[in-house]
């Protein structure tokens, strides 16, 4: 078996099997009768996904430690609730992408529950809502905290999340995710998280929150390289798409040679201190998830998927770390 199956086989030994044909990889998605109904919310809420959301929480903490501000309740709120909204996101991709025909019988990417069989889109769309109505509980304190503009950032973040591949316009299928992703994952997270415990902005907060929306579109960038065949084939014009594989591959390596080159220039500025360059020890990490993405295509990518982000944690975290001390 491959690395890659070997992989898939680890994380979802009970529900489909991965063969090698031709040099790539085909994920045959049949449903087993041993599948549990919540093995199967677990697949759909998709774990490894909640790296990008905890990555610009702890970036956005780490700026409130720095400058005084730390609390710790709207510290873990604002966790819960980027946790809570990205599962939200998942839902809504799953089953809007299904109705769509988006996902089809051979897609290559990791399982989608609705597209399998495991949930039926009635299933996943109440999912969807009753994860995004949790929300409201961490949202709520937060509002309680911040005011307003949490109110409308929480609104912003759940219409962003169901627009994406849902509604009469769908954003994501007219290659703007990665705008949108790196505005809610970078700009608004990171901001939002210093906000709530602070109740004020400052330079830092909205600049530190740049290198972590770099990283999180890029891994949209990965999951729509992968998809660029199939996505044509639907009519889903998303930003690879448009730029083509090799264009795709540029855009990749400028969020990634972007995204390390904060830390010095936040330093150079004299908005951080010369700490915050230990988040350039996920470079190797990078450059290996830069390699396979130059040279790699179809689902073979999956890996390059999961590094990217495991990288946008990683670097988060080493940033965060920098961050704090003075």
């Amino acid at each position: 078996m491959s690395t890659l199956a070997s992989v898939f086989a680890v994380f979802h030994p009970p529900i489909f099997e991965v063969t090698q044909t031709r040099g790539d990889y085909n994920i045959l998605v049949t449903p087993r009768a041993s599948t549990s109904p919540l093995h199967a919310w677990i697949l759909a809420f998709r774990p490894r996904t909640l790296f990008a959301a905890a990555a610009p929480v702890a970036v956005g903490t780490a700026v409130a430690i720095r400058d005084g501000g730390f609390a710790l309740l709207p510290a873990l709120a604002a966790l819960l609730g980027a946790l809570l909204l990205q599962v939200g996101s998942n839902l809504a991709n799953d089953v809007f992408d299904f109705q769509r025909g988006a996902d089809a019988p051979d897609r290559v990417g990791p399982l989608r529950v609705t597209q399998s069989g495991l949930l039926t889109p009635a299933q996943v769309l109440r999912g969807m809502w009753v994860v995004f109505a949790l929300s409201l509980i961490p949202g709520l304190y937060l509002a309680a905290r911040g005011g307003w503009p949490v109110v409308a950032i929480g609104i912003a973040a759940i219409a962003a999340a169901v627009l994406y591949t849902g509604g009469p316009l769908p954003y994501g299928y007219k290659g703007m995710g990665e705008i949108f992703v790196f505005v809610f994952f970078g700009l608004v997270a990171v901001s939002g998280t210093y906000y709530v415990q602070t109740n004020t902005l400052t330079l830092l907060a909205i600049a530190a929150s740049v290198p972590v929306g770099l990283l999180t579109s890029a891994i949209l960038v990965v999951n729509n390289l992968r998809d660029i065949g199939p996505d044509r084939a639907v009519g889903k014009t998303t930003l690879a798409v448009l730029l083509g594989a090799r264009g795709t591959r540029i855009e990749y390596l400028l969020l990634l040679g972007l995204a390390f080159a904060a830390p010095p220039a936040l330093f150079a500025a004299g908005l951080a201190p010369p700490w915050v360059m230990i988040a350039w020890f996920s470079a190797p990490l990078a450059e290996r998830q830069a390699r396979i993405v130059i040279t790699q295509s179809g689902a073979a990518l999956n890996t390059a998927l999961a590094g990217t982000a495991l990288l946008t944690l990683a670097f988060s975290l080493l940033f965060a770390a920098g961050l704090t001390i003075q």
